[in-house]
């Protein structure tokens, strides 16, 4: 009964990494700079290591919003979220999963009559905003310094895109952990405060019971991006405005660092220790970020670029999402409780301590051993077929460059 009550968390994490995952490598793939399959092979596991290692920070600001204290309730505010978040997805428009999943959280403070908290949602709102200034003003400082030194250095084309090519590839695997780390609150935070795992020991390090939900939602981001995130991809990478190759290489970088930055504990107190306000761990829409960014570009460039027309439906996605989301959230809700008699959660009395009912099984984390045993071993075998590969494609260009040099001869 558990497994069936984090479908739709898995079915929410595999909707971001159709629409929101897509867009950390929508630009290079865009750019062909970089094959898609390669792009999310490398994307998927640097997802689920920046979830499972990274990922406590946004779900603890998710959490003030609104905590959910019933699993049936953190069921259907994950399935209404992902069903919105799947639809926009079906009409190519790249939105945000976290104003879904915020829009929903809003829906259940209605529906139990809980007071939803001004202070942290207006931090996460503010981030619709600063997320995106912030990625169009790294983006464009990033466009500046690689141009400039493409000119300074005089390097000949073809190694300054062998170059950018290998540099797209890192930063692609950062802004990947990036994602994992800053977004897996909007797949597993509402889950957290009502779900109980029992603690592995895997002998080099142990996965909290929060740990081990961060794995499971970052799995199915990870397959969301393998099977579904091409379209949206194209719509990013190539639509909103024609990217050159060191351009792709900044809106990556500069995307990258914005969602590393709203999710990185250290960093925030770093900030503290200088006397400086902390950054807030908030969970940020990379779609808005990546679209600030290559919108960056375009004006820095020239605004004649840009496709203003498909900017505005944009526009109406991310303002229809949390609304949608919200609404679809609240009669669910009542659905549910009404229909199937299940618990959604209940009004916390002001003052007094609220007491989630805690779901527990066992059998969950001995499930999760033999899936992480099950990665490990892909994993591996994934490698080595790739290795394998690359040395048959070096072997074929050389023959291919001995013959071309024979018959010239």
């Amino acid at each position: 009964m558990i497994l069936f009550f984090l479908t739709s968390g898995l079915f929410l994490g595999w909707s971001l990494g159709a629409n929101d995952a897509s867009n950390v490598f929508g630009a290079a793939v865009g750019s062909k700079m970089v094959t898609f399959r390669k792009a999310a092979i490398i994307a998927s596991v640097a997802v689920i290591l920046g979830a499972v290692i990274q990922g406590a920070g946004a779900t603890d600001t998710l959490g003030k919003l609104g905590s959910i204290n019933a699993i049936g309730g953190s069921f259907t505010l994950a399935l209404a979220a992902a069903i919105t978040v799947y639809v926009m997805t079906k009409f190519s428009l790249p939105v945000s999963t976290t104003q879904a999943i915020v829009g929903a959280i809003i829906g259940w403070n209605l529906f139990t009559g809980n007071k939803t908290d001004s202070g942290t949602l207006s931090k996460i709102v503010a981030t619709w905003v600063s997320g995106p200034v912030l990625g169009a003003v790294f983006a464009v400082l990033f466009y500046i310094i690689i141009t400039r030194i493409k000119r300074a250095s005089r390097i000949h084309l073809f190694r300054f895109e062998s170059f950018l090519r290998t540099g797209l590839i890192i930063v692609e695997a950062f802004g990947a952990y990036s994602l994992g780390a800053n977004n897996i609150a909007n797949v597993m935070g509402v889950f957290a405060p009502a779900f109980s795992l029992q603690e592995i020991d895997l002998g080099l390090f142990t996965l909290s019971s929060s740990q081990q939900l961060f794995l499971l939602g970052s799995i199915a981001i990870a397959i969301g991006i393998i099977t579904y995130s091409r379209r949206v991809m194209e719509t990013v990478g190539g639509n909103i405005i024609e990217l050159s190759s060191e351009a792709a290489l900044v809106v990556v970088l500069a995307q990258s660092l914005v969602l590393f930055i709203f999710s990185s504990s250290g960093l925030s107190n770093f900030f503290v220790r200088l006397g400086l306000p902390p950054i807030p761990l908030v969970p940020v829409s990379s779609s808005q970020v990546i679209v600030g960014c290559v919108m960056g570009i375009g004006l820095y460039k020239g605004a004649r670029n840009i496709n203003f027309k498909l900017l505005g439906e944009i526009g109406i996605g991310w303002i229809a999402t949390p609304v949608m989301s919200g609404l679809l959230a609240f009669f669910s809700l009542f659905f549910v409780k009404n229909i199937f008699s299940i618990d959604v959660g209940y009004k916390v009395i002001e003052g007094a301590v609220a007491e989630a009912v805690i779901t527990t099984d066992p059998g969950i984390s001995e499930i999760i051993k033999y899936l992480l045993l099950a990665i490990l071993i892909t994993g591996v075998l994934v490698a080595f077929y790739y290795y394998f590969i690359e040395r048959k494609k070096k072997r074929e260009l050389k023959i291919s460059e001995e013959k071309f040099w024979h018959y010239l001869k």
